[in-house]
């Protein structure tokens, strides 16, 4: 479908059909296309006058002089149908629907808009909308949008797709005043027939593209999604994403706990984490970052060496760097000398490095030290804070040599040189001027905004590096035929462990003596729990008895649970009781719209007391489940604090790993595999507990 969206979205010739002087959105499309030079014909078309904004009027598409490309649809409800028939009878392939009253009015209009879309793709017809603005394709000055196109309009390389229509303005409007040139946007509508995914496929293969910038409501085709956003990442074009709906509710599997860490919002985290898609959490986030990412394309490393003439913001950067889990390293010792040459006596030669006020008295300070702090060996990527001039002063020569001189040493810096300006302000005509005339870079706006696409645009870099072939799956395991419901432990745990997974030893015991004889060779104390197919939480029935010492206890213990587990119970599991370590949940959840998910964070009683997990799309190798592990607020507990023995990290990385891998390979049957907990003490690694639930 990218041919025909790229024919959509650049048109020879445009048809306004319902055109009108008495309806704002005609009046402004049409302004719009005049005034930002769209260089072919519109025909007016209304049927119940001979003049409409000043030119002809055709009372019907059919009574067109020439044949035109896109017709800009904005008739009452009823009279679309009638419109596309018209046009496809006349071979007119492109159509943006601004009229409401279809599928997001309720039952009646979505059976109104699934009998267009049928006749759509039936007709091979591409159509934007309906209920949307429709589009701004400033690489090539078709501008065919509903609302007011406010001057100038700055061309660019970041495309926008928005699943709003009402905030497509004001997303317009912030690029523009912060400098950032689009290359087109587009707002979606309803997506009867062209959807998100589709526009992000042409905007991947669109050469005035460097960046895509995404608003979303909802992701209709996750597999499809999926699908494009590899595509974007091999191509190297970041997606940055602003994905509301946050507060949905949890996608919970019954049995499991770790249903209660997978939420439908913690999903599309996961999956826009694998797929390498920026999430931000704003609308100046993703603007700026997308901004920020089509001007500078991948960013080497986390290392920031930073140049600022503020020790204010110096500190300011210091502290957001930490949250952005960005490295400011000390500066190596040529640098240190070099810079003290250079600085002033009352400054200090230290990363970040504030180069003081003196810069008012030197102009050339700041790019002096610029020029050594990008040649230090030790930095990746160079912070420059630096703002925009905002007044033109009487004698501009005096600004623009310094401008000039400051983008010759970006220019000719060997690592990655980023702006940021210290606020969020416009980008004003005299600002723009020194742009133009100096080709001083983009300038990333303020601190706040432009340490978070710093922070975002190096993970995404990492992310790319690193997606030239994900973990696969191992060979499918052969879980037997009767695979279904909730699986005693003894089952589960027994199938974990012939599939290399460490498991607590343990023994079905089928009375009393049989558990008093096996407690008695693990040696006690000893762990009773009741035993019992699709019986999930044993604790919830009583069904647990921990830390028995002796044989009469057993005996005891093993007529309790086996009464709580009612005529189900196959007898008692008997395992050693374990103690100490750092115990943790390692679950794989099926998400409905996403697949097999993994949750690792804090097990035993603690999982959803902290709810402290960390969340990713399967497959998952054991270099990310190492991430995984480093991401949760309990990491500190694995490093060994408190003088307890650190964990080997590596080897529990290998286990999720492992368990992942087993997952993956169960097929589509597989609800859910979790171990709760898995019980870690150094190198020891032992499943204690193990769920596993087959869907119905």
């Amino acid at each position: 479908m990218t041919a025909a969206i790229r024919a959509l979205f650049d048109p020879a010739s445009i048809a306004m059909v319902g055109a009108t002087d008495k309806s704002g959105w005609s009046v402004n499309t049409f302004a719009n296309l005049r005034r930002y030079g769209f260089g072919g014909p519109i025909h007016l078309v209304n049927p119940r006058t001979e003049v409409v904004h000043g030119e002809r009027a055709y009372r019907s598409l059919s009574d067109l002089p020439a044949p035109v490309d896109l017709a800009y649809v904005m008739v009452p409800t009823p009279a679309v149908r009638d419109v596309l028939e018209e046009g496809a009878r006349l071979g007119i392939p492109n159509y943006v629907v601004l009229t409401a009253g279809f599928g997001e009015t309720g039952p009646e209009g979505r059976a109104r808009e699934e009998e267009l879309a049928a006749f759509c793709r039936a007709n091979g017809l591409t159509v934007l909308g309906p209920n949307g603005n429709g589009f701004i394709n400033a690489a090539t000055s078709v501008t065919p949008y509903g609302l007011p196109i406010p001057p100038p309009l700055l061309s660019g390389s970041v495309g926008v797709v928005l699943q709003s229509g009402a905030l497509a303005s004001s997303v317009l409007a912030f690029s523009q005043v912060r400098g950032i040139g689009l290359s087109l946007l587009t707002s979606m509508g309803n997506e009867a027939v062209v959807s998100v995914t589709d526009v992000i496929d042409h905007l991947v293969d669109d050469p005035a593209t460097k960046a895509i910038a995404l608003f979303l409501e909802s992701i209709r085709r996750p597999e499809e999604f999926a699908r494009v956003a590899r595509r974007a990442l091999a191509a190297g074009k970041p997606i940055v994403a602003l994905k509301i709906g946050r507060s949905g509710l949890a996608s919970r599997t019954a049995q499991a706990h770790t249903g209660a860490l997978v939420g439908d919002d913690a999903v599309i985290d996961a999956a826009f984490r694998r797929l390498g898609v920026i999430r931000v959490r704003s609308l100046e986030d993703l603007i700026i970052t997308a901004g920020l990412l089509a001007s500078s394309g991948p960013l080497p490393g986390p290392r920031l060496g930073v140049v600022t003439p503020s020790g204010g913001a110096s500190e300011i950067i210091a502290d957001r760097a930490e949250d952005e889990g960005l490295e400011l390293p000390p500066f190596a010792g040529e640098t240190l000398a070099r810079l003290t040459e250079i600085m002033p006596e009352f400054g200090s030669a230290a990363n970040p490095l504030d180069v003081t006020g003196y810069v008012v008295v030197d102009r050339t300070l700041l790019s002096r030290a610029l020029r050594v702090v990008a040649e230090d060996p030790g930095i990746d990527v160079v912070l420059l804070l630096s703002d925009l001039p905002r007044i033109e002063p009487p004698d501009p020569a005096p600004v623009l040599r310094q401008y000039e001189n400051t983008t010759r040493v970006i220019a000719e810096s060997p690592k990655p040189v980023v702006i940021v300006g210290n606020v969020l302000v416009d980008v004003g005509a005299f600002a723009r001027t020194v742009q133009e005339r100096t080709g001083y870079p983009h300038v990333v706006g303020g601190i706040e905004h432009g340490m978070a696409a710093i922070g975002a645009a190096v993970r995404w870099s990492r992310i790319r590096r690193e997606a030239a072939e994900p973990p696969r799956a191992g060979p499918r395991s052969a879980a037997d035929d009767t695979a279904s419901g909730v699986w005693a432990e003894h089952r589960a745990a027994a199938f974990l462990a012939a599939n290399g997974v460490p498991v607590v030893p343990a023994e079905l015991a089928a009375d009393e003596e049989a558990a008093v004889a096996a407690a008695g060779s693990f040696g006690y104390p000893v762990v009773l729990k009741a035993a019992a197919e699709g019986l999930g939480h044993k604790s919830d029935i009583g069904g647990v008895r921990l830390g028995l010492t002796g044989p009469d206890e057993v005996r005891r213990a093993y007529r309790e649970i086996r009464a709580a587990a009612g005529p189900a119970a196959l007898g008692a599991l008997v395992q050693p009781q374990r103690d100490g370590g750092v115990e943790l949940l390692v679950g794989v959840v099926r998400d409905p719209a996403w697949g097999l998910v993994l949750a690792v964070g804090l097990g035993g009683v603690w999982v959803e007391v902290l709810r402290d997990s960390a969340l990713r799309l399967l497959p998952v190798g054991a270099a990310e489940a190492r991430r995984a592990l480093g991401e949760l607020r309990g990491a500190k507990l694995l490093e060994g604090a408190r003088g307890t023995e650190p964990a080997d990290l590596d080897a529990v990385a290998d286990v999720v790993a492992r368990v992942c891998a087993l997952a993956g390979s169960l097929g589509d049957d597989l609800e859910s595999l979790e171990i709760n907990p898995l019980l870690v003490c150094g190198s020891r690694i032992e499943a204690l507990d193990a769920l596993v639930t087959w869907r119905a």
